[in-house]
Formats: C-alpha cells, sequence, structure tokens
C-alpha cells in the first residue's frame, strides 16, 4: 500500500512539473502508418496529399520533389490494397516542353461513377498558377493525357468536391492572385463545362481552401482557412451559388490548411491544428450542427516544432475515418479512426481540453 501511494504521488508531482496531460481521444485510432519511407522514394519533400475510396481500396495522391515551388516537383500516387500500399510513383507534372518545367501544387482526388478524376494545379507560384486534370477508367493503374481547364477555373483547390442532389459537381476553391478569396465553382458534366460564382469574401478578410459540410434541409456549410487565425465559416441555401457573410466557428488556425467531412450519421469532423502558430499540433473536432464543437482526436503533439498538416479526410463504406497529412514534409501519414469511438470533450475557453 505504501508503494501504491508513492507511486501515485510521484504520478501527480510529475504531472505538477510538466504540465497538464492533454486530451487525446485516442481509443477511437484503430490504424496508424506511412504511406512510403523515406528508401522507397526519389523525392526528400511532399505536402498536400487527398485520398478516395476504389473498389479494392484506397488511393492516395500528393505533390511530391526536391522542394515545393521546384519545377521538379510532381505529383505521386499510391494504391492500398489487402492491407499495405503500393510504391509511390508519378503520374503528373508540370512539363511544358522539352526545355520548360513548372511545379505542380494541391492534387484532389475525386471519384465519380466508374471514372476516378485527379484534380492539380501547375505553374510558378499559387498566384501564377492554373489548373490541370487527368482522369482513370481503370481504378488509377493508367492515367489519361493532362486536360488544362478553362480560364479562371482551378479545380478543387485542395479539398475533395462534394454531389449535390441536383447533379451538379460543387468544387470549393480559391485565388492568390488578388489576395485570398474563396469561390465555388461547378459541372454537371464531369468537367467539361463550368461555371463559377465571383469572389465569395473581400481582400481584407483573407481565406482560402474551402471544405464543405452537407446539413439536412439542404443547406451547406464551407470552413475556410484564414489570415485572422482562425477557421471560418459561411452558410448557403441555394446549392453553393450564394453564401453569407463569414464568420468564426472559434476555432483557431495557424494559417494552415484543413479538411473536413459529413459523417453518414449527420456529425461532422474537421481535422485542422488547433493552435494560432505553428502547425506541430494536429486534431480533431467533432459537431452535431457544425457550429458547436468538441475536441475529438489528438492527431500529433510534437513540442520540438514538426509540422503536421494540410489534412484529407473521407469516410468509407464501412463506416471508418481515414485521414493522411503531411508528416514533417518527408512523410505522408495515414491514420484511420472509429468515429463511433470518439469520446469529444468541451473545449475550456477555446484552449484543448486536459485528459
Amino acid at each position: 500500500m505504501k508503494k501504491y501511494i508513492l507511486s501515485m504521488v510521484f504520478i501527480i508531482i510529475c504531472g505538477l512539473i510538466t504540465g497538464a496531460i492533454p486530451f487525446k481521444g485516442e481509443n477511437c485510432i484503430i490504424r496508424s502508418e506511412y504511406i512510403y519511407h523515406p528508401g522507397d522514394v526519389a523525392f526528400p519533400s511532399c505536402h498536400a496529399s487527398t485520398i478516395i475510396e476504389t473498389k479494392t481500396g484506397l488511393l492516395a495522391a500528393w505533390f511530391g520533389g526536391t522542394e515545393e515551388k521546384n519545377p521538379d516537383v510532381g505529383i505521386w500516387i499510391s494504391h492500398y490494397k489487402k492491407g499495405s500500399w503500393t510504391k509511390p510513383m508519378e503520374v503528373a507534372n508540370g512539363i511544358q516542353h522539352k526545355s520548360k518545367r513548372y511545379p505542380s501544387w494541391n492534387p484532389v482526388l475525386y471519384k465519380y461513377g466508374k471514372e476516378i478524376f485527379l484534380y492539380y494545379k501547375v505553374g510558378p507560384s499559387p498566384s501564377t498558377w492554373w489548373g490541370e486534370m487527368i482522369t482513370s477508367k481503370d481504378e488509377g493503374k493508367s492515367w489519361s493525357r493532362p486536360y488544362r481547364l478553362p480560364e479562371d477555373i482551378y479545380g478543387p483547390i485542395k479539398n475533395k468536391p462534394v454531389l449535390l442532389q441536383n447533379g451538379e459537381l460543387l468544387c470549393p476553391s480559391s485565388s492568390e492572385n488578388d489576395g485570398w478569396r474563396v469561390h465555388m465553382e461547378f459541372t454537371f458534366d464531369n468537367g467539361l463545362t463550368w461555371e463559377r460564382t465571383s469572389a465569395l469574401n473581400d481582400k481584407e478578410t483573407g481565406v482560402i481552401q474551402p471544405t464543405i459540410l452537407l446539413h439536412q434541409g439542404g443547406k451547406i456549410q464551407m470552413l475556410c482557412r484564414s489570415k485572422i487565425l482562425m477557421v471560418l465559416s459561411s452558410w448557403s441555401g441555394d446549392n453553393g451559388h450564394t453564401w453569407s457573410k463569414l464568420t468564426s466557428t472559434g476555432l483557431p488556425n495557424p494559417n494552415s490548411g484543413i479538411d473536413a467531412v459529413t459523417l453518414k450519421n449527420g456529425r461532422q469532423l474537421l481535422v485542422y491544428n488547433h493552435l494560432t502558430k505553428g502547425r506541430n499540433i494536429l486534431n480533431v473536432a467533432v459537431s452535431d450542427d457544425g457550429i458547436d464543437w468538441k475536441a475529438g482526436v489528438l492527431l500529433e503533439n510534437d513540442k520540438a516544432g514538426a509540422e503536421f498538416s494540410y489534412p484529407a479526410v473521407i469516410q468509407t463504406r464501412d463506416g471508418l475515418v481515414h485521414i493522411t497529412y503531411t508528416w514533417n514534409r518527408k512523410l505522408i501519414k495515414h491514420v484511420v479512426l472509429d468515429p463511433s469511438k470518439i469520446a469529444a470533450k468541451p473545449f475550456l475557453d477555446g484552449e484543448w481540453p486536459e485528459e
């Protein structure tokens, strides 16, 4: 008994010395792995992953090269089949001709019927890039030649599109050539023809890379990365053609990419960095209404300042949630959650709660 009491005292003292233990919610994590290892690929740097479910498993993509913005950066993919990921291969790049190549950026995968679409950007920088896409009719084994999207159409800029009940594919997009501004793009015919909204925010607000959530009654919500260190929200009641004024969700954002998904039970799930500076913590929050958010899972927490960023999230047919994200700009990590086991806790004055 004495030893037990002394042990408990020691644990409490250690807790007081090292600080409070953050709430992890890790009981819902059923798999955590890297899609590849450094020795498997020729590129040292990667970023901006995307993921979809296929008939046989999963398909992930990201951009990789010597460093972001370098001309050798291309779009790479890997298939997940029978419990393992295949060796990554490059499927798209910014080669214009023999003596000119631009970097590639921000791939977004989407499966529509029997065809897979891979949208991505090409160009020297986010303020000058343009949209391109390739397609696959055999579950990602082979790909078409690249098609350049029409002028002022970028495709989904970072996060997955959503197929609406009216048959429109709603693509959340944004531009950086005239301030940070979000807009929506629509296609009825698999990308043959397009339309888009005008900018949905002014230059002063500064938001990009929206992600889409669906609510009862046909309401659509977008959540955005912002320069004002908060995740911002807006709502639409007409299939994404007009939107309310952007407001704060109360969730911090260190000017870093986010992604979200509406689960089959109607619950909303957001993956983001619950910080105002740095990208060394990666979090999952959940909400029943898109307004009141609670802490769900702490995916990463590194006090040394590593980077965990640019998540992508989907829910597969079996109900599980799959998340991919950039791990320290060197690897792409894949985490699988059982959403039924997420034990959410309220935030404490906006701070991530403690155990």
